[in-house]
């Protein structure tokens, strides 16, 4: 079994349990191509577009699943969470904020759940306008940040302790396409690629009698339009948009309705300059920004490459997950770190979507011990940090344990299912300093028993957040010590 990814992501449990059918009409999509059927007799290979082989329609369809995973992604959380307003899921429509705030316990089953903040989201509608962001004074040195995240998953920006300060403001958060005066009183300027976006915002939380604080300092986060804010007249409203449903991410991954909604969404993200030909190439096979691309009408041969160049490129996103080996860091960040790296923003999407970038916070988890076995309540384990060897975190870190295969908290005696920077002074000394954790079922002894995170019987998996990482951190001066297990 293969070392898991664990992000700091919002949307690991939240996009679970969609579903949605979608459907389409071919408008303009493939206009102008002409459609025949293969040439037996020369061998060729069409897939009825002029000019298109059936292995350049394959390769061009890996291209567009790579480059629009992403965007799909985000699309399926937009949907469930601010444009379906029957679903179970719907938190508020575009431009306004919704939070929650808790501390998990094993019977709420979730999958992979964080108890080291409570979480904020707003889906960003910048076509008309941009939004104003306002934040209040975070008292106390509480860490906090808001993330902004466009439809490509680059963080493009964000407002928090490391970027921002814990002074408060008002930001101002604009589409590609505004070219207003930034008005009086505006902390910052930040500017999307894409028209839509989202904000994913964390709050760190103490303890679970500290999450009504956490959520006081929620209520008083904003988001406004900026005529709203300044109280004027709102602009001419951007057209209307007639969206269409959302599937869920695991049909997506073979589903061929995955290219008609990656069309839809392109309406939505201008073309960069750095990706004209690659566009291009995706309009070669009718996938044209905002136009219904009708997969059951195409020709069959066309949509076994789309099939196959799917395929492929999922290939691609399991073989990268497979060679991070618990380390997620290199999936998130902003275009200029990410560069067109569009295989690691798409394994990131699907390790974890709305993960934060390296400079912010790092996640790696791990499931094997360090002879590479996999990690069992069947055994006794420790886990050891040196003197002066704690992580070098300028926030905070935590370590939380789940039971596999459903990444979930198990149940023990204690009801302690993470051990975290907050604890530090609870932890029990090395006789030189270090600290020394036990990882098993069975107490380690009362003498132990502060230095104790129970397992289940059976295999489980730990997740690392580290919080603001420090330069060791990030140059890899500091390395994370290994699981050792104990003898016997």
């Amino acid at each position: 079994m293969r070392n898991r990814q664990i992000c700091t992501g919002f949307f690991l449990a939240t996009r679970r349990g969609l579903r949605l059918a979608a459907a389409a009409l071919l408008a303009g999509a493939l206009a102008g191509c002409s459609f025949h059927s293969p040439d037996a007799a020369s061998g060729s290979h069409s897939v009825g577009i002029d000019g298109v082989t059936a292995q350049q329609a394959r390769s061009i369809a890996r291209e567009a699943y790579l480059y629009g995973t992403p965007m799909v992604a985000s699309y399926q959380t937009m949907y469930a969470f601010s444009i379906d307003r029957n679903g179970p899921q719907y938190k508020g429509p575009f431009n306004t904020i919704s939070s929650m705030a808790r501390v998990y316990a094993p019977e709420d089953k979730a999958y992979a759940p964080s108890s080291d903040t409570g979480y904020s989201y707003a889906a960003l509608d910048l076509r008309a306008e941009p939004v104003v962001v306002t934040v209040p004074p975070i008292g106390g040195g509480r860490y906090y940040a808001l993330q902004l995240m466009d439809l490509y998953t680059h963080n493009f920006g964000y407002i928090g302790s490391r970027s921002t300060g814990n002074g408060g403001g008002r930001f101002l958060v604009a589409g590609p396409g505004w070219n207003g005066k930034t008005p009086a009183g505006i902390t910052k300027v930040f500017r999307s690629e894409t028209e839509l976006a989202n904000l994913v915002g964390r709050t760190r939380i103490y303890s679970a009698a500290d999450v009504p604080n956490v959520k006081r300092i929620q209520s008083r986060y904003k988001v406004q339009t900026l005529s709203a804010y300044r109280r004027q007249r709102a602009p001419a409203p951007a057209p209307a948009v007639d969206w269409i449903a959302a599937e869920s991410p695991a049909q997506l991954r073979s589903s061929l309705e995955f290219y008609n909604q990656f069309a839809f969404l392109l309406q939505f993200a201008p073309e960069h300059a750095s990706e004209r030909s690659l566009r291009a190439r995706f309009a070669s096979i009718g996938l044209a920004a905002g136009e219904p691309f009708d997969v059951g009408r195409l020709n069959p041969a066309l949509r076994r490459a789309l099939q196959e160049g799917m395929h492929d490129g999922q290939n691609d996103i399991d073989k990268k997950r497979e060679a991070l080996q618990g380390r997620t860091d290199g999936l998130y960040g902003d275009r200029k770190s990410l560069g067109n790296d569009y295989l690691a923003r798409a394994t990131g999407a699907q390790v974890g979507l709305g993960g934060s970038g390296r400079e912010e916070a790092m996640s790696p988890a791990l499931e094997k011990d360090s002879y590479g076995q996999q990690l069992d309540g069947r055994n006794k384990y420790t886990l050891r940090f040196p003197p002066r060897g704690l992580p070098p975190v300028r926030a905070f870190w935590s370590m939380t344990l789940y039971r596999l295969p459903d990444q979930q908290l198990v149940a023990n005696p204690i009801g302690r299912y993470q051990i975290n920077a907050s604890m530090l002074s609870r932890l029990k000394r090395d006789a030189d300093g270090g600290i020394t954790l036990y990882i098993q079922p069975e107490s380690p002894g009362k003498s132990r028993e502060s230095n104790w995170l129970p397992a289940p019987q059976g295999p489980f998996m730990l997740a690392f957040r580290y919080y603001w990482p420090r330069p060791a951190m990030l140059d890899g001066k500091w390395t994370q010590p290994e699981i050792q297990r104990a003898p016997g």
